[in-house]
């Protein structure tokens, strides 16, 4: 070999030594694990799967969406603070980061020690909703059945612990009356039971709810949210029906361990944030029944932490208790 042609090799392997010390240095420059507490096909898992989407076009680096069911989402949270604080692991999580602190007797991690907030970016409602022979076409009008029948209704959830459990239970502490908790293991076996006239009514999200309210087989009386859905703008909120402050709306969010460097924090909310400002993507929120949130880690932790506090009351004034 030349001389020249020796340099000419040599230069060439220094530079791509060096392109890939730089990648080496970028992150990310491997795919990125997402956990999910919850099964393939829930409200989680979809919305994991479509952040998940967004992170991988941005960053071009492959999002693995990873289910791993259980306890309210507990057994994934305990798995996941023992992952490396290296951005290359993150956690999908939903209001139960919130509430498992106060309604489980002890859980291994801390929501706001082991947990390092990236985004949140989306909000869900839930309906209020009876089965068609309840005697009650508004708000106003199912208050003053329930109020005048103590103990004599029932309502479903999708198990112990979740927004539409403690929405019934934030119901019953504002009314002061007597409603029978029946759980169920997730949101279909719930909707069945009230399509069967099992119970009489249920809280449920949006997009659970749209068949069974398009067969008449259940009835929407009002929403859980500040304001109206576009998807339902003719369904008062609770508030507006009479009950001032019923506010229960499930989120979604990725957070990281805490430790994970704050650049890397940084990089992943700025992906999320512009991910929510896209039309395309506010569109399939707005499907899913769910509105668009586009805020700063620090706003997540702020909220995480009064989400803490105000679910601990209703846990602790209704007592209850995880199945």
């Amino acid at each position: 070999m030349s001389r020249k042609l020796l340099i000419s090799v040599v230069v060439v392997s220094l530079c791509f030594l060096g392109l890939a010390l730089a990648q080496e240095g970028k992150y990310p420059n491997k795919p990125i694990r997402l956990i999910v507490g919850y099964a393939p096909g829930g409200g989680s898992d979809i919305m994991g799967r479509l952040i998940g989407q967004q992170i991988t076009d941005a960053m071009g680096q492959r999002v693995v969406v990873e289910n791993k069911p259980g306890a309210a989402q507990n057994v994934a949270a305990e798995y996941f603070v023992k992952q490396p604080n290296d951005g290359y692991t993150l956690f999908m999580s939903s209001a139960a980061l919130g509430i498992n602190i106060s309604l489980y007797p002890k859980i291994n991690y801390d929501p706001v020690k082991d947990f390092a907030p990236v985004a949140i970016f989306a909000t869900s409602p839930n309906l209020l909703l009876v089965h068609p022979s309840f005697p009650a076409r508004s708000i106003a009008e199912f208050l003053a059945v329930v109020k005048k029948n103590p103990g004599k209704y029932n309502f479903s959830s999708s198990g112990s612990g979740s927004t539409q459990h403690l929405s019934g239970e934030l119901l019953k502490l504002m009314i002061n009356t007597d409603i029978t908790h029946v759980p169920y293991k997730g949101t279909a076996p719930s909707m069945t039971g009230l399509a069967s006239g099992e119970v009489d009514f249920t809280f449920c999200n949006i997009p659970a709810a749209q068949p069974l309210m398009a067969a008449g087989k259940v009835r929407a009386i009002g929403i859980t949210s500040a304001k109206r859905s576009p998807l339902l703008p003719e369904l008062p909120t609770m508030v507006e029906g009479g009950l001032p402050g019923f506010l229960t709306e499930t989120w979604y969010g990725v957070l990281a361990p805490t430790g994970t460097p704050a650049d890397v924090i940084s990089a992943l909310n700025t992906v999320i944030v512009k991910a929510v400002q896209k039309e395309d993507f506010r569109a399939r929120l707005a499907q899913l029944g769910a509105d668009p949130v586009a805020e700063t880690p620090e706003y997540f932790r702020k909220f995480l932490l009064e989400e803490i506090e105000r679910w601990s009351k209703v846990v602790k004034a209704s007592k209850a208790k995880p199945e």
